[in-house]
């Protein structure tokens, strides 16, 4: 089994739910727990990709906690505002928030040895699976039969890999699953945009580890392009999304 430190903070942000907020106006199926499970605990990796993941859960009455647990994202100002922003949906529709810790140590030293391998290989095989062996973990200690991750919503993922850490990070525990269900579909990586516009989220410009930021860093620079700037790019500021 994982042998993780157990550092979390839950927020309790039920109770600080404002008038009912803004969602998407569509009809929406109605969507079901697998194995007929009473409650969900949906890893984020961030507030745009998991918008459209959340208002379909509200949308089907489905009872979930957020657990935010992202120790790649580099620097820590990046990852202060990307989880900053997610709490900030969360709150406005209530749902419970758990704000695991930054064990970015761990991250580091798992990642040796592959600081120069792609996008979509095997250091971010390695970066799912510490993430969602952390998210059963704390599934598994809480209560939580089926665990999930907006992970999946963003095209620029391979949603096979993503589910394929999912799944075996669930068979961990009896009787957990993953729930790997399609976000994309139906529209939803569209209306992923439509929602970070209108809540005006954060616009990360890059996966968010230290070397996704050098890479995408080197790419700008061949192409005349400024270097990312943390803390400054919000969706709707301009029209070129």
């Amino acid at each position: 089994m994982a042998t993780f430190p157990t550092i979390t903070h839950h927020i309790d942000i039920k109770n600080k739910m404002n008038a009912k907020p803004q969602v998407t106006p569509i009809d929406r199926p109605k969507l079901a727990l697998p194995n007929g499970a009473d409650k969900l605990l949906l890893h984020s990796c961030c507030a745009p990709c998991s918008g459209e993941v959340m208002e379909a859960l509200l949308a089907s009455d489905i009872d979930y906690t957020i657990y935010f647990y992202n120790p790649n994202i580099h620097p820590l100002k990046e990852y202060e505002i990307r989880k900053e922003e997610n709490i900030r949906f969360a709150e406005k529709h209530g749902v419970p928030f758990i704000d695991a810790d930054y064990d970015v140590d761990n991250w580091f030293e798992r990642a040796k040895g592959m600081e120069y391998e792609p996008e979509r290989g095997i250091r971010c095989t390695m970066c799912f699976d510490m993430r969602f062996e952390r998210t059963a973990l704390y599934a598994h200690e809480h209560g939580f039969k089926v665990i999930s991750s907006s992970l999946g919503i963003s095209r620029w993922k391979n949603m096979a890999q993503i589910n394929d850490c999912g799944h075996r990070a669930a068979a961990r525990y009896p009787d957990m699953v993953y729930w790997d269900f399609n976000w994309r579909k139906g529209g939803g990586s569209a209306r992923m945009i439509e929602i970070s516009k209108r809540e005006h989220f954060y616009q990360q410009e890059y996966c968010g580890c230290a070397y996704s930021l050098r890479d995408t860093n080197a790419w700008r620079r061949e192409k005349g392009r400024e270097p990312i700037k943390i803390g400054v790019k919000y969706y709707g500021d301009d029209d070129d999304e």
